[in-house]
């Protein structure tokens, strides 16, 4: 609304009160200066992210030549490839009007202080036009910093400030262009449309490097980066970590709203980690099969996929999109010339990815197959170095160090108490020499599973050999812990155990019952150090539960 109310009506006013002059027989100039610009448009000069684009030496040119009404209509037709260039997505089209406008009030504001001042449009004295048009290019940028300062103040309410980097950026580039701006206002005089053939082939070659420069330098910025998140990855030994951090720093280095990875379960694709707009999601999508889907043909052709706009994928895509997504870049994780997984990222933004970033995220994809095979071996290899192989519970080297680290706990005061449960089967050996080793073992089994389950995250369950299983729980005096020692005492005496009876010939399946005798010791009343705390817990077990007639709990007496 504001838009029509200022520009249509503004730029009637303008017409009418500074017509363009000097057209007549120099309509080629006009034109050369227009296309120039639009050129300009389309390549311009990228410093540290920033897209900038040096138009306005051309349109102050147009201006000083051909008068107010040329310059603000040339701005306004800017506009469009200046929108197109930088792909604004539909959420943001309010900004064309918004731009639209600004340039409007700078280019009216602008001139009408260069004919205040005395400015002559045409002029071809120096003297005369130097005062003017350098008040000009001082006003332009000024009135332009103080719309931007009051829009995003005051409607969009950003607390910046209003001398920022790009205000004095934007004043130094104007002032810089303003000799070239009067060079081909001069030449234009002399050499009509060949004079922004003249000027223009050097700006546009200078250009082309310098945009080639930037690319190079944005490869080795990419690299570099590249190669600090693979030492970072590299470094982790947790799965979880692996995964944290490479979501993390490839989120932050692209631009990505939706990140998936998807690990290869033959013949399923099964999704690992879920990020949506900087949030983890629960990785609760169905899995998809080789073929199925973008992640799907990216697993069965082994190639990336590059997306620009979704009219390009949403005819392959099955899952993992959301609505607004329209950038895909897709990455088989390989690993030893096979494909391990599938990294799927995705912004609402089109032409968002470039093939460089394509060739990034291929190295990255690289680092992190091999830090999460390395990540998966050291869980493995710790697993097996801590836990039982029969039962799955922690062995007795683990519980050795668990031990000695809570009794640590203990003597720093960041523990009250540290209560130990030991638990020996009764007349095991009976059970396997009636139905075999392997039914003894499978009993073991069971119940190590039954006292993961009673325990929970009470305590820790620990087979310490044989038929003896450990329990300790940290902060739970004597009477709790005895408490539930009985309490794993019933549950065994009451729970047939299902197992195979492999001696017989017929590998029939039995249910048998059994029953454990248990002892219950607790730090520091009982027990001042590990050892201490063990043996006296072994003691109750044997001298107050075993020798009493067994299937009952004792407690250390000392």
């Amino acid at each position: 609304m504001a838009w029509l109310a200022v520009v249509p009506a503004g730029l009637y006013f303008t017409y009418l009160q500074y017509p363009p002059e000097n057209v007549s027989g120099n309509g080629g100039t006009l034109i050369s200066l227009i296309i120039f610009a639009a050129i300009i448009l389309f390549m311009p000069i990228v410093i540290n992210g920033t897209a900038i684009f040096l138009i306005q030496w051309v349109t102050l040119a147009a201006f000083i030549k051909y008068g107010l009404f040329v310059e603000i209509l040339l701005m306004q037709l800017s506009i469009i490839p200046f929108v197109f260039r930088l792909r604004v997505a539909k959420q943001d089209w309010h900004r064309l009007p918004l731009n639209s406008m600004m340039f409007f009030l700078v280019s009216l504001f602008s001139g009408l202080l260069f004919f205040g001042l005395g400015g002559i449009v045409g002029s071809k004295g120096i003297e005369t036009l130097i005062l003017p048009i350098l008040f000009y290019q001082v006003a332009s940028v000024l009135i332009n910093q103080i719309l931007l300062y009051a829009y995003l103040r005051f409607m969009v309410g950003e607390p910046i400030g209003f001398f920022s980097k790009d205000f004095i950026w934007d004043l130094i580039y104007n002032m810089i262009m303003l000799p070239l701006a009067l060079s081909l206002y001069y030449l234009t005089f002399q050499l009509g449309v060949f004079a922004s053939i003249l000027i223009g082939v050097p700006f546009i070659s200078l250009t082309i490097i310098m945009k080639l420069y930037n690319s190079s330098e944005k490869i080795n910025l990419y690299l570099q980066k590249a190669g600090e998140i693979g030492h970072q990855l590299t470094e982790r030994l947790k799965v979880t970590e692996v995964l944290d951090i490479f979501i993390e720093k490839i989120t932050s280095t692209l631009p990505v709203e939706y990140a998936y990875i998807l690990d290869c379960y033959d013949p399923d694709l099964v999704l690992i980690r879920r990020v949506e707009n900087g949030r983890r999601m629960p990785n609760d999508l169905p899995p998809l099969k080789k073929g199925e889907g973008l992640s799907g043909r990216v697993w069965d052709s082994g190639e990336s996929m590059l997306f620009t706009s979704k009219k390009e994928w949403q005819d392959i895509a099955e899952g993992y999109m959301p609505e607004d997504v329209e950038s895909v870049l897709c990455v088989p994780i390989v690993r030893n010339q096979k494909v391990r997984g599938i990294l799927l990222l995705a912004t609402s933004k089109k032409k968002a990815y470039e093939k460089m970033q394509l060739m990034i995220v291929d190295i990255l994809c690289s680092y992190f197959g091999v830090a999460m095979e390395n990540a998966r071996h050291h869980e493995m290899t710790k697993h097996n170095s801590e836990r039982c192989a029969l039962t799955d519970l922690y062995n007795y080297r683990y519980f050795e160090d668990l031990l000695a680290l809570e009794f640590n706990y203990l003597e720093s005061g960041q523990r009250r108490c540290l209560s130990l449960i030991m638990l020996d089967l009764d007349h095991f050996k009976a059970i396997n020499d009636t139905y075999g080793h392997q039914g003894g073992n499978e009993i073991l089994k069971g119940l190590s599973n039954h006292l993961v389950e009673l325990i929970g995250v009470a305590g820790t369950v620990a087979r310490y050999g044989g038929e003896e299983f450990v329990i300790l729980l940290p902060d739970i005096e004597n009477q709790p812990a005895f408490q539930i020692a009985e309490k794993v005492r019933r549950h065994i005496a009451d729970t047939p155990f299902l197992l195979h009876d492999s001696l017989n010939g017929q590998d029939r399946r039995k249910m048998v019952r059994i029953t454990a005798s248990i002892g219950v010791a607790t730090a520091p009343v009982d027990a001042d150090d590990p050892l201490a705390l063990i043996r006296h817990a072994d003691r109750a077990l044997y001298t107050g539960a075993k020798q009493l007639g067994r299937n009952r709990v004792a407690q250390y007496v000392k």
